[in-house]
């Protein structure tokens, strides 16, 4: 009599040396996910002073060339030009992902692809759902579908939450999915005028800046003039200028290379490692932060005006799509998948879990308030409406993943204890061991 063959577990620990690099890019999110919190604070505090005047001037002063036709604002380059930086970071990872990360295997790569298209579909649907006959209100469908890891990272530090290895990695993972979405929609969706012969020309530095990274060459005096004349004419396209930082990500060789005849034995790191160790602190620390300076600083108006926003069947929405949409959207497809794979749960984790992570999928600042400024360009009182949404929603969503992670802390700490033993009995470094 044979014996069954096991069911696969979902959400298990993964490999070590991807368990090593996650742990890495946790830690870098992570603080920068609270200078993005203490620089939005800044933003919204200031902007509801008596001194809003002059973070108004600071916001809309412009500058750059005219004759290029970038003499724009501050807080378009904070969209445009510091966000296509984070977006190239956010290209270099989902290669990185899927070339030599545990996503390589189509079975482990399949959950979260799964449940970032579920917690993309499930807040649309919300959001269409309160915006039916609101005139051109729909067209602000896919703002609460966007996740910010980076915030959602930092709720983790501020919390002490132990959170499993295999949680990390799949809330992580699903949110790099989650931005893939987002650009691939910012392209199609919130194009207005689309201008083909730029669109052509950037082809031509894209394709000289692949063969040049591809060639193992580093140089910025040769890579940034190149990546600069691919985002400048995807900019003048009309198609919105953070497409070009994840087209250029995606060129980046991952696979490792050999040293050299001296030293064949030895091995130089993918481009892609290379790349996204130098840039990600700056997109995390300097970047993603100013850009929430910018973009969170909306006139609330105190009682009257808040109570103004929340009768905005736009800012119910975005609300309520990002806490229930998200939620709803991330746990139902994930567990969608563990019917149809005959799959369960590592035996460590439990569907509540799975919820406190999808609660932090509702987490949605950076790009949502990207897709806001795209989506309702022109109308200042609708745009202070969907910021004012996505403070409510975020927050909402944080308190309550904050709730269940607590109520959870204990059980985590014990399978971090456990991770930790394993560590020491296969010889796995101390980086493993201390992934927060």
């Amino acid at each position: 009599m044979s014996t069954p063959e096991p069911r696969p577990a979902l959400l298990s620990r993964g490999s070590w040396p991807e368990a090593r690099r996650i742990a890495s890019i946790l830690r870098t999110e992570t603080a920068g996910g609270i200078l993005l919190i203490i620089a939005a604070a800044i933003g919204l505090i200031w902007a509801n002073t008596p001194w809003s005047h002059a973070y108004e001037a600071l916001r809309d002063f412009q500058v750059g060339p005219a004759g290029l036709h970038l003499n724009l604002s501050l807080e378009t380059w904070a969209a445009d030009g510091l966000l296509a930086v984070f977006f190239f970071v956010v290209g270099l990872e989902l290669k990185r992902e899927f070339v030599a990360g545990d996503l390589r295997d189509p079975r482990r790569a399949a959950l979260p692809v799964v449940a970032a298209l579920g917690g993309m579909i499930g807040p649309a649907l919300i959001f269409v759902a309160f915006n039916l006959g609101n005139g051109d209100a729909v067209r602000g469908w896919a703002i609460p579908t966007a996740t910010d890891i980076a915030f959602a990272l930092a709720v983790l530090a501020v919390v002490s939450s132990h959170l499993p290895t295999a949680l990390r990695t799949f809330l992580l993972t699903l949110a790099v999915v989650d931005d893939l979405l987002a650009v691939t929609v910012i392209a199609i969706f919130y194009t207005d005028e689309l201008h083909l012969p730029y669109l052509g020309l950037a082809v031509i530095p894209l394709a000289a800046f692949a063969f040049t990274v591809q060639r193992r060459i580093r140089s910025p005096w040769v890579l940034i003039p190149l990546a600069l004349l691919t985002w400048w004419l995807v900019h003048q396209s009309g198609v919105h200028a953070t497409v070009a930082g994840v087209l250029l990500g995606f060129t980046v060789p991952v696979l490792a290379t050999r040293a050299g005849p001296d030293n064949p034995s030895a091995q130089d790191p993918g481009l892609a490692e290379v790349f996204e160790h130098r840039i990600r602190p700056i997109t995390a620390g300097v970047a993603v932060p100013i850009f929430a300076f910018f973009a969170a600083g909306v006139t609330i108006g105190g009682i009257d005006g808040i109570t103004d926003s929340l009768t905005d069947r736009v800012t119910l929405g975005i609300a309520v799509g990002l806490v229930a949409g998200k939620a709803l959207g991330i746990l139902t497809t994930t567990f969608l998948t563990a019917k149809l794979t005959h799959a369960e749960l590592d035996t460590d984790l439990s569907w509540v879990d799975v919820a406190g992570v999808a609660l932090l999928g509702g987490i949605g600042f950076t790009v949502s308030l990207l897709i806001g400024e795209l989506a309702f360009t022109g109308q200042p009182l609708r745009e202070d409406h969907v910021r004012i949404g996505i403070l409510i929603g975020t927050l909402t969503a944080a308190l309550l993943a904050t709730i269940v992670l607590r109520l959870r802390n204990r059980t985590y700490r014990r399978i971090a204890e456990k991770e930790a033993r394993d560590a020491d009995h296969d010889g796995i470094p101390d980086v493993y061991q201390h992934g927060d």
